[in-house]
């Protein structure tokens, strides 16, 4: 579709405005981003603008390309790990889960139920440290400030639970193919208690100050609807959604490392709006605690002595203490992490209900050390497909709104 287009000198610059055919009056074209904060990243959108009523919005991504999926073809199967920590760097230990159980599947390894159930509590830890984050930032767009202190106070504690665990506080790499790299260390699983313990008063904190607060429900409520049909259109994934009425949960639906063992609900909306996903994702992290204490409750079980890694030393890396003692162990530890090790030829997915959706890695293997393709499937390329169906005809402010419900990290588009 075609539109005139005058330049319209104002304050010493030049204006673009277009004569919109179908609106038939005068329209602006504007850009929001690529360096706009409410944007939550890279993202730029060009906005056609019919006084402050958008008419157009098309989305321009590609800022933080980075080659990710062609590096990891460049690697060894064990050492490409540390590449899925950066990809959606908010969820690195569900973005490690992905990739472990497609390796997995390549080489036909089982691992220990202890590791399993740590892979759980790690993922919705996980969860419940990117919902928080979304939950402040998304907030402080749209002016309510204080959330934002608090909730960065709580995905605090989880990033030292994570520091504690791995010496790093965000790209931990701690879920690998055969199970996990340790067993939490002395004191964690108190530490991992005491959280537990704490964060239920401070979901009823977040919601006491958002559910019914007037102003939010006015920024929120009726803004940027999709109904199922649309989402399930739009490929959406995640709490997304869910918001729509799509009652769809890879953790019921596919179940992965034993999720079928855990009593959880999944958590839908009705309208489809912003308020809608707002609501989903916090009833999620209610659910996610309730996975989070039946996952402690079974590795206390265990004991500090089950395994959390495969007895496979072709896989994974042998204990520390046998390499002292075994030539055998120091030998398998010496290949393990120069050459790596070959999976037969074939092709495997592993697919994970991550914060913000289905989470897939798609792993060819050629029979060598290094897997001939990998393809990553992110929840936030496709629910970002769907943001100009939400924002055309709304308002610049509603935009900003929007942009936080869907909860897009740029190196999950980008890649």
């Amino acid at each position: 579709m075609s539109a005139s287009l005058e330049k319209v000198p104002q304050a010493g610059i030049e204006i673009e405005r277009y004569l919109d055919p179908e609106t038939a009056q005068e329209t602006m074209t504007i850009n929001m981003g690529p360096s706009h904060p409410s944007t939550h990243g890279v993202l730029r959108l060009v906005l056609e603008l019919d006084g402050e009523t958008v008419v157009r919005c098309t989305p321009h991504i590609g800022y933080l390309h980075t080659g990710i999926e062609k590096t990891m073809e460049n690697l060894s199967y064990y050492k490409a790990l540390v590449l899925t920590d950066r990809e959606d760097y908010l969820s690195n230990l569900c973005n490690n889960l992905a990739y472990s159980l497609a390796v997995e599947k390549l080489l036909d390894v089982a691992i220990p139920p202890k590791a399993d159930y740590m892979r759980v509590l790690l993922n919705e830890l996980e969860r419940i440290a990117s919902h928080c984050l979304w939950l402040g930032t998304h907030a402080l767009d749209i002016g309510a400030m204080s959330m934002f202190f608090y909730t960065w106070q709580d995905r605090d504690r989880i990033l030292e639970l994570k520091e504690h665990l791995s010496g790093v506080r965000t790209k931990t790499s701690w879920i690998c193919p055969g199970g996990l790299r340790g067993d939490a260390p002395q004191g964690w699983l108190e530490r991992v208690r005491a959280f537990l313990d704490y964060f239920p008063a401070r979901i009823e904190l977040y919601e006491g100050l958002l559910t019914n607060n007037p102003i939010w429900i006015e920024r929120t409520r009726g803004i940027g609807m999709l109904s199922a049909e649309q989402a399930i259109a739009f490929g959406m994934a995640g709490p997304s959604l869910r918001a729509s009425g799509v009652a769809f949960d890879l953790r019921k639906t596919n179940p992965y490392s034993r999720y079928e063992e855990f009593d959880f609900d999944i958590c839908v909306g009705t309208y489809g709006d912003v308020y809608d996903r707002y609501r989903v994702r916090m009833a999620e992290l209610w659910e996610s605690l309730k996975i989070c204490e039946q996952s402690y409750a079974k590795v206390v079980e265990m004991g500090a002595k089950a395994p959390v890694r495969t007895a496979d030393r072709k896989i994974a890396p042998p204990p520390r203490a046998e390499l002292d003692t075994s030539m055998e162990a120091l030998i398998h530890h010496f290949k393990l992490y120069t050459e790596g090790y070959h999976p037969p030829v074939g092709e495997a997915i592993g697919a994970v209900e991550g914060p913000r959706g289905e989470k897939a890695y798609y792993v060819v293997s050629d029979g060598s050390n290094k897997p001939y393709r990998v393809k990553i499937k992110g929840p936030s390329f496709y629910n970002l497909q769907a943001l100009p169906q939400m924002c055309e005809g709304r308002m610049v402010a509603d935009v900003v709104a929007i942009i936080g419900s869907i909860d897009i990290v740029l190196g999950d588009i980008d890649r």
